[in-house]
């Protein structure tokens, strides 16, 4: 009898932690612990990428979670993902905050609570430079498009008509694009410029792009998580109104895309 009391103290010792866990504010977990974890693809120039001299984690996402926990009085713990990665681990709280070139969208608000937008990009329709077929999306009926699965780009190709193949970066939907197994890609106007400056001569050209999009942090979506963006909004402000914001979009983008 003893014996079954105590299994059941200890049974309900846990649901109780566990419980407890589940409603911890996060705000206040992350600055009881020291540091909140950020999660990026480090494969998106100038997003976030590896300097090529040191190897190290760097780019506008990068630095700016840096700040951001700066204001927030913490550190940023940066962790690596692929892209369908880094929304399972925002949804399941494994990361604090994904910054990675997220755009808002009304479907995606229904699974993460997002901070305000900081910078506002274009999407851009990009194809090789002797394709004469694609001229515009609305060509893309029908047609293959290579992207990472689960982003806003994905999105855009399926809603006007195309196939989605996988490309996991920007220069792996090059690649694709360049062995004929895809007919388009679509990424930001700045990690296609940003690339095309790195590599000059690539045989691609932008045939069409969309209206801007805000680009935001995003977490879990559950009440814990509410005061944890309010105080990352806050820095964000801080930032803008410094015009720290605007110095970091011109280091890594070549001009400030911080107003819509």
């Amino acid at each position: 009898m003893k014996k079954i009391i105590t299994l059941l103290s200890i049974l309900m010792l846990t649901m109780l932690c566990g419980c407890s866990n589940s409603n911890t504010d996060l705000l206040t977990e992350i600055q009881n612990r020291g540091y909140m974890v950020v999660a990026s693809e480090g494969e998106w120039m100038p997003w976030t990428y590896h300097d090529e001299t040191t190897d190290e984690l760097v780019g506008f996402d990068v630095e700016l979670s840096k700040l951001v926990a700066e204001k927030l009085g913490v550190e940023a713990r940066c962790e690596e993902a692929q892209w369908d990665s880094l929304l399972a681990g925002a949804k399941s709280g494994r990361y604090d905050m994904v910054f990675n070139g997220v755009d808002y969208s009304d479907e995606r608000a229904e699974s993460y609570n997002f901070t305000d937008g900081y910078v506002f990009t274009t999407s851009v329709l990009v194809v090789m430079t002797d394709n004469t077929d694609i001229t515009s999306f609305d060509d893309l009926k029908g047609k293959t498009t290579t992207n990472s699965i689960g982003s806003i780009y994905e999105t855009i190709a399926t809603d006007y008509g195309a196939t989605v193949v996988t490309g996991d970066t920007f220069a792996d939907t090059i690649m694709i694009m360049g062995r004929g197994d895809a007919d388009a890609t679509i990424n930001s106007a700045e990690t296609v410029g940003a690339y095309l400056k790195e590599v000059p001569d690539a045989p691609i050209k932008i045939v069409d792009q969309t209206e801007g999009n805000a680009i935001c942090g995003i977490t879990r979506k559950d009440a814990s998580t509410e005061s944890f963006v309010d105080a990352v909004n806050e820095a964000l402000n801080e930032l803008r109104d410094s015009g720290e914001l605007s110095a970091l979009s011109i280091k890594y983008f070549g001009l400030d895309i911080t107003n819509n």
